[in-house]
């Protein structure tokens, strides 16, 4: 009897992948950001010609939706070409952007029809939301920028983060909605990067890191999630995505994080049911 040869399985690879180009911000976000990002640092090791590598392989591999995040995936010289050549691959994309500076140019490009925007807005007080970014104006920039968002029809997702009690954070989703922002998600501070209050473990999170995504940091470090980065599971830029969904590493450690039930990993919208679609980034806690 001739046994057929088995077929190789291929990795179970995340259809949507968090790509974490650059750790420069005109914020500093002195008690939140999970990044540390702020105007002095920079790129990492993750050269544009590596993006766009890393970008070929995820698409050859399934990926079907990256979200280019910071940081401020703007202030990168290469961000215009990465989100190009990503949608000439026929992913869609959606940028996470502070809005505080937003170029005409990039307008144009976040209008396209597989483009989206997300942001963090984190009070409708101007002086509390510039406390929590840390550069007076912010808020008045955002707010603007979120405005031409909605006047231009672009896709935009709003995160409201609760850094401290007493936040008007009640109030600044009143804003947003009657501004007729659609998708706005509220979440709390967690101890990741400048947000940390205790060591980082798999109990800050979600509950869907590593599940269906993953994210990649500015050196190619892969890990479950931009706030799962205290769980690398191996790097894109040495070894390629490929190898390491495929490995062990991977495996172990998406299968560590506890699950949540559907309410506690996807918050609800307003309309009181969860959706995965406007919630990619975690309900940012951004």
């Amino acid at each position: 009897m001739t046994i057929a040869p088995e077929v190789p399985t291929k990795p179970a690879v995340p259809e949507f992948l968090e790509l974490e180009i650059t750790g420069r911000c005109q914020l500093t976000c002195p008690t939140l950001c999970y990044a540390k990002a702020g105007p002095k640092r920079d790129h990492g090791s993750m050269t544009a010609d590596d993006w766009k590598r890393l970008i070929d392989e995820a698409a050859a591999l399934g990926v079907r939706k990256v979200q280019f995040i910071g940081g401020e995936p703007t202030q990168h010289e290469g961000f215009d070409a990465l989100v190009h050549h990503a949608l000439t691959l026929g992913l869609a994309v959606q940028v996470y952007s502070n809005l505080y500076d937003i170029s005409p140019d990039h307008w144009e490009l976040f209008a396209h029809p597989r483009v989206s925007l997300a942001t963090s807005y984190y009070s409708d007080d101007p002086a509390e939301h510039d406390r929590v970014t840390g550069r007076g104006g912010s808020h008045e920039a955002t707010r603007a920028n979120i405005v031409q968002a909605l006047q231009r029809g672009i896709s935009l997702q709003v995160g409201i983060v609760e850094v401290r009690d007493g936040q008007r954070t009640r109030q600044a989703r009143e804003e947003l909605v009657a501004l007729g922002v659609r998708a706005v998600n509220t979440d709390h501070v967690r101890s990741v990067g400048r947000g940390e209050v205790h060591t980082p473990n798999t109990a800050d999170l979600c509950g869907r890191c590593g599940d269906g995504r993953a994210a990649v940091m500015t050196d190619g470090t892969v890990t479950p999630c931009v706030l799962g980065r205290f769980l690398p599971t191996g790097n894109a830029k040495t070894d390629g995505l490929a190898a390491v969904f495929d490995g062990q590493r991977w495996k172990d450690t998406a299968a560590s994080i506890p699950r949540r039930t559907a309410s506690a990993a996807c918050p609800p919208n307003d309309s009181g049911d969860c959706d995965p679609a406007n919630t990619e980034a975690c309900d940012p806690a951004y």
